[in-house]
């Protein structure tokens, strides 16, 4: 393969299996990823954070992504809350305001465990800027655990989320024929300042800053693996010069769910993921069985 799409092994038996109808969809679970942005000095361009995943991750274990994760029903509940209300990110994601404020807690709490990163402050026009420490690693192994709920989190800290530093990018929901599916809002975010990035996960065996031009070449000439979403959004990134001007371009993203089809055209299946055409796969049928009574 030329560039670095991630594409497992048993996509074709199951993409075969979906259009013959021997395959039943999984539920798509709610997921957020945050496409974590700073400059870099010198004015010489943006960078976003990426981490590796691990091989032995059972989902896209190898690929290159964003920090994030599922949802926690847990976080429909109450929570300290600054910036854009609950009902405002409904609009914005298409969901209820409940199912939102899940969304967002989601991406706010992911990338604190998977980056160390917190956009939360004391109140609405301040954020938290260290969050190094044993204290805070601690909190972080609790959170990932779930032995703490993020919004007991926010309280024992005296903290309120802020929901003004994030930016809805795009939407991507797992193919059909996936087993484990995701109903994933890719966000962007600014690294605050005076915080830094620490390598918490367990799930990452690799992290670093990349420049999204740079990242994108690396996956064309097929030396970094990524899925769709990533490469998508990363390439949807190129044309902004600083972290607070990206940030600002959220605001124009288009949020309409993105999820790949597998249609049967003659001796093949086609898989596509509409409004991207450089992910499309012509998979063979394979040898079609003849029935009783008939010649292959």
């Amino acid at each position: 393969m030329a560039n670095g799409q991630w594409y497992p092994p048993e996509w074709p038996a199951r993409i075969r299996a979906l259009a013959s109808g021997e395959l039943t969809p999984a539920t798509p679970r709610r997921a957020a990823t945050v496409m974590l942005l700073r400059d870099e000095p010198g004015g010489t361009g943006l960078r976003v954070h990426m981490l590796r995943r691990r091989a032995s991750m059972a989902f896209a274990g190898g690929a290159y992504a964003y920090p994030g994760g599922g949802v926690d029903p847990r976080d429909e509940g109450p929570v300290r809350w600054a910036g854009p209300s609950p009902a405002s990110w409904g609009e914005r994601l298409g969901v209820s305001p409940a199912e939102a404020q899940a969304v967002v807690c989601a991406a706010v709490r992911e990338t604190f465990e998977e980056a160390g990163v917190l956009l939360a402050g004391p109140g609405p026009d301040s954020v938290v800027a260290d969050t190094t420490g044993e204290a805070w690693a601690a909190d972080r192994a609790a959170l990932e655990a779930h032995e703490l709920s993020f919004a007991d989190f926010l309280d024992r800290r005296g903290l309120v989320l802020r929901s003004d530093l994030l930016g809805a990018w795009a939407r991507w929901i797992t193919p059909e024929f996936e087993p484990r599916r995701y109903d994933t809002w890719f966000f962007a975010a600014v690294l605050p300042a005076g915080q830094v990035t620490v390598e918490t996960s367990g799930e990452a065996d690799r992290t670093e800053w990349a420049r999204p031009a740079d990242a994108a070449a690396r996956y064309d000439r097929g030396e970094l693996l990524m899925m769709p979403p990533t490469i998508a959004t990363l390439r949807a990134l190129l044309p902004y010069a600083s972290a607070e001007a990206a940030l600002a371009g959220a605001a124009e993203q288009d949020l309409t769910p993105v999820v790949a089809e597998a249609e049967l055209r003659g001796e093949e299946v086609v898989l596509t993921w509409p409004g991207h055409q450089e992910f499309t796969k012509h998979v063979p049928t394979g040898p079609r069985i003849p029935r009783q009574g008939q010649q292959a």
